[in-house]
């Protein structure tokens, strides 16, 4: 078997033999009459069209050749018979040049082959792009996992599955909107480059920015800009963003992540929670396949009562966040069906109000299903006195070595003491979402470019 040094020399052979014979190996311009989904939905034998693709295969010999093309929407084939219809010198140019992997564009009649394939029988056809490397035959094995995420593209190409993922993530991402615009949302952008990080617990990604001579923050989240707007008389916000966090990279997270935020006044952690439960019940619809049954209602589940039902611990809120954290960690795999755990410690989510009679709980939730965390919400603090002894604890346990603890924003500060109505706040992780209606277990799965450790 030749290696891919080897027949990336024979194509820039190739290569050169059609710029030889005068002809332009990547041309500007490409015609085509309809996509190739097109010509299998309306197909009419008979019909004389020009058509574009990707060689996928090809079989046959002598004066007969059979190959598959691909142009992004479907699979077709094409039939060349040399002299009858197809032109002698476009027969020999396929046949000698021609290679699994280019793009070309073909023109000729359809009809339906003995075994009533619908097939193009080729009359000419011209080079749209050659290629230099080999496409590979199937993905196989461990080792070639982490290729498929470096080389996303030939993943696409390779593999039919990769590419439904992906589609599927679009239609999701796509009906979230709809779903928020038909409820009165405003989508909004806000910035990425940040001089005062917030709204989550995480560590930072540092920039420099030349002309100010200053650094800036990758943002963490959205959150506090998006609150910001409420004070400015939005009443419904969201945005889908890029957020960024330097954190450790494993099947659930990585560093570059997607995050829906919704914000809408006059609501709360409660209110939010049944629209939350109807629009991933509605998600759910658009992949059938789903092996998680979001159809019945979402169980109900005390944060405390949660961990002493799968630990035994009988007063687990006597205990840190810190170490209720690593309970739930533990147990956290172990929730499957969709779960909206309630009733956290304050000291966990330290931009959120605390329920009404209660000093140590706030009124939050977080929504699990298969094991992941999928979405976090809240009754939004938006008493200023409040936030600012919040940010001021958060504050000492950075000092104390806490490097994910949240930093005082004096300017967000200033925002909630202008007034910000009370609120119900939702984040929802897309990627995590689309791993789960999806079926896989890796985030890369659903990332086109995942974050990667470079090649020495």
């Amino acid at each position: 078997m030749a290696s891919i040094d080897e027949i990336r020399a024979t194509r820039l052979e190739k290569l050169k033999a059609l710029e030889k014979r005068g002809i332009n190996p990547y041309p500007t311009t490409a015609h085509y009459d309809k996509t190739l989904f097109g010509v299998v939905k309306d197909f009419k034998e008979g019909d004389s069209l020009s058509l574009v693709g990707r060689i996928m295969s090809v079989r046959g010999q002598g004066k007969i050749v059979f190959f598959d093309f691909d142009d992004g929407t479907g699979k077709f084939q094409a039939l060349l018979k040399k002299g009858e219809p197809t032109k002698t010198e476009d027969f020999e140019l396929f046949t000698d040049f021609f290679d699994i992997g280019d793009f070309i564009e073909v023109k000729g009649t359809l009809f339906l082959t003995k075994q009533n394939e619908k097939t193009i029988l080729v009359e000419s056809l011209r080079m749209l792009s050659k290629s230099l490397r080999p496409l590979p035959e199937k993905w196989h094995g461990l080792s070639d996992v982490e290729e498929r995420f470096r080389k996303r593209y030939l993943d696409l190409v390779s593999n039919p599955e990769t590419k439904r993922r992906f589609v599927s993530r679009t239609m999701i991402v796509s009906e979230i909107r709809k779903i928020l615009d038909e409820a009165g949302y405003l989508e909004v952008e806000t910035p990425v480059l940040q001089s005062i990080y917030g709204g989550a617990s995480a560590e930072p990604f540092t920039t420099h920015h030349n002309t100010l001579d200053k650094d800036f923050f990758l943002r963490i989240s959205d959150e506090l800009y998006l609150k910001r707007l409420m004070a400015g008389g939005f009443q419904k916000v969201y945005e889908i963003a890029r957020d960024f966090r330097n954190e450790g990279i494993d099947t659930t997270h990585n560093p570059e992540f997607t995050m829906l935020e919704f914000y809408e006044a006059y609501s709360d952690a409660t209110k939010q929670r049944a629209f939350v439960e109807q629009m991933v019940k509605r998600l759910a619809k658009l992949v059938p396949d789903c092996q998680i049954n979001f159809a019945k209602p979402f169980e109900v589940k005390k944060y405390a009562d949660l961990i002493t039902e799968k630990t035994g611990i009988k007063d687990p809120m006597s205990h840190s966040p810190k170490e209720l954290d690593e309970m739930f960690k533990k147990i956290r795999p172990e929730i499957i069906e969709p779960t909206f755990v309630v009733d956290y410690p304050v000291d966990m989510l330290p931009l959120t109000k605390r329920k009404e009679g209660e000093k140590n709980i706030v009124d939050a939730f977080q929504l699990y299903a298969g094991g992941i965390e999928l979405a976090k919400a809240f009754s939004e603090l938006n008493d200023p006195i409040d936030q600012r002894a919040r940010f001021e604890k958060q504050e000492k346990n950075k000092k104390e070595g806490d490097k994910e603890a949240q930093v005082m924003d004096e300017d967000f500060i200033e925002a909630m003491e202008y007034g910000i109505p009370p609120a119900g706040g939702v984040g929802i992780g897309i990627d995590r979402l689309v791993m789960l209606l999806t079926n896989v277990k890796n985030i890369k799965e659903v990332i086109l470019f995942p974050t990667l450790k470079p090649r020495d």
